[in-house]
Order: C-alpha cells, then sequence, then structure tokens
C-alpha cells in the first residue's frame, strides 16, 4: 500500500522517526479541528453522507456493511430480471489492489492485457489500496479506461506525485513533501463523468471500495466509493478525489487527508492516511459471512472467484546492508511491510476458502529486474507495465494459493 517504493518508504519513515525525536521537539506545527473523542469515535458521520463507510472493528459498521452486500445482491437481481435474466445469479468476481507505488505499473498491465486476452470479468466487487487506490476506480469502470490506466502508469515521473519541502518547511509542516502535483493528476482524470459512470453500476449491484487508515482511532476505514458516487451530493467528487489522495498519504512523507465530521451536531476533524498502515491489501473483513448472507436471501450459492493482484514481488529480495543506523533502520522497516502484506494475503486466502470463494494472485514475478533508480521512474513503469501486459493477454497463471502455504499445508499432512 505504498506509492513510493519499499526501501525509500522505509528511510523517509526513519529519517522522520530520528529527526522528530531529536531535533523538531518544540517546532510549530499546523493547526487543526479536534479529534473525535475516543468514547465517540463510532458515531462520527459525515452530515448528509452517511453509511458510505465501515470502520474496522465496530460491530454496527460491519453489520452495516452486510446489508450493503445485501442490498447489492437484491439491486443485481433487479438488473437481471429486468434484462430479461432467469435462474441462478451468474458467478461473481471480486477484485483487490494491493499498494506498491510505482509498481503499480504490473497492475494496470495486466489489467489491460486481461482486456486483450478476452477473458476478464465484469467484477462485483472492486477494492484497493494506495496506488491500488489510484487504479480501482478505472479498473471498476471498466475497458473503457484501460488506455486511462496505462497513459497514468507509463507516463507519469516523480514530478506528477509530489514536491519535496526543504528541512526546515517538513520539520515545521506534517510531511516531508507536498502532494499538490498528485491531487492535480487525479483531477484530471476523476471528474463527474467517472462517477456517473460509477453511480450506474452501483445500481447493476457492483460495489468499489478503497482503504485508508484513521491515524487519530488507529484502525482502518473501507470507504463506499459507489455509494458516494450514487449519492449525487455535490461534495461527492471532491470526497472521492480526497480519500483516493488519502490512501496514498503515506504518512510523514505526504500530507494527511484532514476530513470534517460530526457528532451530534458537533464537529471534529478526522486524520486520514495511507490504507498500508493498517493493511497491504483487502477484499472484505473476516467476519463477514457470504454464505449467511446468500441462505438469508434465499438464494442458491453462486459461485465466486477472487482476484488479488500484488503490486509486488513476493521473494525477500535480497541485499548487503550498510552498517548505519538509517540504513538499519530502513531494511528493518521495509521487512515488516514485506511480511504484512505477505500476512494479509494469507488472511485474505482462509476466509476465501471458508467462504467457498475460489482464490488468484498475481504478482511482480522474481524474474523482473529492470532498473530502478528512482520513485516513478518512468522507464521502470513501462517495463513493469509490459511484463504485466504481457503475462496477462497470454493468459496470466495465477497462483491458487499464497507463497508457502501448499508446503506448508504438505507438511502437515
Amino acid at each position: 500500500m505504498r506509492l513510493i517504493t519499499p526501501n525509500a518508504r522505509s528511510a523517509i519513515i526513519a529519517l522522520i522517526g530520528f529527526v522528530t525525536l531529536f531535533v523538531a521537539q518544540g517546532c510549530a506545527t499546523p493547526s487543526r479541528q479536534p479529534a473525535v473523542p475516543e468514547k465517540l469515535q463510532n458515531q462520527a458521520q459525515i452530515p448528509g453522507l452517511e453509511k458510505i463507510r465501515y470502520r474496522i472493528g465496530n460491530p454496527e459498521d460491519l453489520a452495516e456493511m452486510a446489508r450493503e452486500g445485501l442490498e447489492s445482491v437484491r439491486r443485481e437481481q433487479a438488473y437481471l430480471a429486468a434484462g430479461g435474466h432467469q435462474g441462478p445469479l451468474p458467478p461473481a468476481a471480486f477484485l483487490a489492489i494491493s499498494g506498491g507505488g510505482d509498481n503499480g505499473a504490473f497492475g494496470a498491465g495486466l489489467l489491460n492485457g486481461w482486456t486483450a486476452a478476452g477473458t476478464r470479468p465484469a467484477f462485483k466487487l472492486v477494492t484497493g489500496i494506495s496506488t491500488g487506490a489510484l487504479t480501482a476506480p478505472f479498473a471498476f469502470a471498466g475497458p473503457a479506461y484501460d488506455a486511462t490506466l496505462k497513459e497514468v502508469y507509463t507516463t507519469i515521473s516523480a514530478k506528477d506525485i509530489a514536491e519535496p519541502r526543504s528541512l526546515l518547511a517538513a520539520l515545521t509542516s506534517d510531511a516531508m513533501a507536498d502532494n499538490h502535483p498528485l491531487w492535480k493528476l487525479i483531477a484530471k482524470y476523476v471528474d463527474r463523468a467517472l462517477l456517473d459512470v460509477i453511480a450506474a453500476e452501483y445500481a447493476k449491484g457492483r460495489l468499489l471500495l478503497v482503504g485508508t487508515t484513521d491515524l487519530d482511532a488507529r484502525r482502518g476505514i473501507i470507504w463506499n466509493l459507489t455509494r458516494i458516487a450514487a449519492s449525487r451530493d455535490p461534495r461527492a467528487l471532491e470526497l472521492f478525489r480526497t480519500l483516493m489522495v488519502a490512501s496514498a498519504a503515506i504518512p510523514g512523507a505526504f500530507p494527511p487527508s484532514m476530513i470534517d465530521v460530526e457528532v451530534s451536531g458537533q464537529p471534529y476533524q478526522e486524520m486520514h492516511v495511507d490504507g498500508g498502515a493498517t493493511a497491504q491489501v483487502f477484499i472484505y473483513p473476516p467476519s463477514l459471512d457470504l454464505k449467511a448472507g446468500a441462505r438469508q436471501l434465499g438464494i442458491q450459492q453462486r459461485e465466486r472467484r477472487a482476484y488479488v493482484i500484488r503490486n509486488s514481488r513476493l521473494d525477500p529480495e535480497w541485499a548487503q546492508v550498510e552498517r548505519s543506523t538509517m540504513t538499519i533502520a530502513g531494511r528493518a522497516i521495509s521487512s515488516l511491510i514485506h511480511t504484512q502484506g505477505i500476512g494479509d494475503l494469507y488472511r485474505i486466502y482462509l476466509t476465501t476458502q471458508r467462504d467457498g470463494v475460489d482464490f488468484n494472485l498475481a504478482y511482480i514475478p522474481d524474474s523482473f529486474n529492470a532498473p530502478h533508480t528512482e520513485d516513478f521512474d518512468t522507464g521502470f513503469m513501462r517495463q513493469l507495465y509490459a511484463v504485466g501486459y504481457d503475462m496477462a493477454a497470454k493468459g496470466y497463471p495465477w497462483q491458487k494459493t499464497p507463497p508457502g502455504f501448499a508446503t506448508a499445508a504438505g507438511a502437515n499432512k
């Protein structure tokens, strides 16, 4: 769930930690509105836009998410019936797109190659975090937006994402860089026309979700972008863009997104950052029971397939570590991010196996070793896009288990 590479992100986080500890004590920082008090966390809402998000760990929100899932099936049934469909519901395909910074070029290429292969489904559910949240709306909108995905991931460079701040500005502000260029990039491609397309698909029973991290509450938040798009609220477009930026806002590297909320008419402000601070990729919370939902609707168990695009390699990527404080700290944080991502794949796999959902995993092959001299290196992204495209166009070899799982399972037999 990164907008920059693991090593660069780790170095930034380590630098921020050390500088903050030893240098920045007592420095003035940007002001903000009061955070939602701990005991009121589960009551905070955006006035007029209720039921558009689900706080992980809040039973009421997860119950609402389950209701949204059931309603999506009812909308799907009505849409299909209006078109003359009879009999069981068709297979449902879920797509989850992870973070990975400029490695998102792999996922963009894979989606376009999948279209070229003629086997790409219309996804019932699309989820994304960080660079995955930037990809997800276009993946959800379908092949008509393939050219947009290709343009974004093969033509941009670092200057289109952020502007570095001076050390003094960074220490007295809320991030090492200004992400105004990213805002401009998103505003260029995410307009009311795209939201209208997404809203129309919501009416057909499809869902688009992205994840952020509420830093005050220290927990993940899942946002229903389809419901926001369909709300027709005049604030919908701005909020939609804000959440895409928030999901990719690496804490300390990019500014957080401040979201105004209320509790019983009292205004507060939440600080939202990269969803990768709580999870690297997700499909739906394990607490949701798809089989129970089907029984509640009185429908036959339908065929379901989950496709997970991990915008990263899964091997440990060996490197000799210099004996220096920053290098050691950065390498350790990078390792933590890597193993967290593997853990997310295991959680998704076990959840899908419980629910009878076919699991499919794609990731950057270990053989890909193109030079990567800087974050958002255009040449690097073009080569990675081509790898994803070529593999998918030829029929992507989806992995049926997370890395190492089959060996571990076999050892226990």
